[in-house]
């Protein structure tokens, strides 16, 4: 599936759209600024694939701090068979250079 900009990811959370948000940075990354998503570590994430499958074929969004790890994390999630997976472009930087650190 298509990746997504910060600018879709904030209007679709504004539409109060429903998906899966996952933030797959370490925990002290999300203290410190997140938008909503569950936090799930990459590190973590390949035991977590199981407790997901109920959203196999929901759309998932992944974020992290710059799109380097939640691509991975994307890809982890395809070759397990997720099918709607999307990594935000830019991740959590991108967020706040577009919008500060409000949602």
């Amino acid at each position: 599936m298509e990746d997504i900009r910060v600018k879709e990811l904030k209007e679709k959370i504004e539409r109060g759209e429903q998906f899966v948000l996952i933030d797959v940075r370490e925990p002290y990354e999300n203290q410190e600024f997140n938008v909503g998503g569950q936090l799930i570590p990459l590190g973590m994430l390949p035991s977590h694939l199981e407790k997901l499958a109920q959203h196999k074929g929901e759309e998932i969004v992944l974020y992290c701090r710059s799109g380097n790890r939640s691509g991975v994390a994307k890809q982890l999630m395809e070759r397990a068979g997720y099918t709607k997976v999307r990594n935000l472009l830019g991740g959590m930087l991108d967020w706040v250079d577009t919008f500060g650190t409000t949602k």
